[in-house]
């Protein structure tokens, strides 16, 4: 099972790497676009994001559009047991390059459990299948934080379009299947409602 997700993985990942500078940011902006036009996400206060690197899909747009708002935008840090703590995004110059090419807010932690008060909380993922179930990059950190909301807030899963998939996804049992995804051309509801 673990291979085949893997293989997946490198498949994603050949696709994302296909994707020049100028498409990964009009995605962004679109993604951005689609979220300020939920309306769980306009009536949020605090929102969990993360800060997309590489080509992912682009959240830069929207934390900056969030922030701007006055939402509480919390940001991600990676704890070596690869769970998350939390902290307040206080603009651009707030970030600092962590480990695994990532960046993390400079602002005081907040801990693990700080997910727990966010209204609408952003998950980054590889692909989702119809049945809901999510892709990660491996290491189950975002396993544990939709185990930790339990259905307090919505979760939306950001994707590039494409990466919603027809074919199953092999399932593991610490895989927290997810319900809503977005992506640059907009929402669509997988799994279970």
């Amino acid at each position: 099972m673990r291979e085949a997700k893997q293989a997946l993985r490198e498949r994603i990942t050949a696709n994302r790497s296909a994707l020049n500078a100028t498409a990964l940011s009009v995605h962004a902006r679109a993604l951005r676009d689609v979220l300020v036009s939920v309306p769980e996400v306009v009536a949020a206060e605090r929102v969990a994001a993360y800060v997309s690197v590489g080509d992912e899909p682009g959240t830069g747009p929207l934390i900056e559009e969030l922030h701007d708002r006055g939402v509480h935008v919390l940001l991600p840090i990676l704890l070596p047991d690869f769970d998350l703590d939390w902290a307040e995004y206080q603009g651009p110059a707030s970030l600092a390059p962590a480990r695994r090419g990532l960046l993390e807010p400079i602002a005081p932690r907040l801990g693990p459990e700080a997910v727990r008060e966010a209204d609408v909380v952003l998950v980054p993922a590889m692909a989702v299948d119809r049945r809901g179930t999510r892709l990660g990059k491996g290491g189950g950190c975002y396993d544990r934080v939709l185990s930790r909301l339990a259905g307090r807030a919505p979760a939306y899963v950001l994707l590039h379009d494409g990466e919603v998939l027809d074919m199953p996804i092999p399932h593991e049992p610490h895989d927290v299947r997810v319900n809503t995804v977005v992506t640059p051309s907009g929402i669509q509801h997988v799994g279970d409602r």
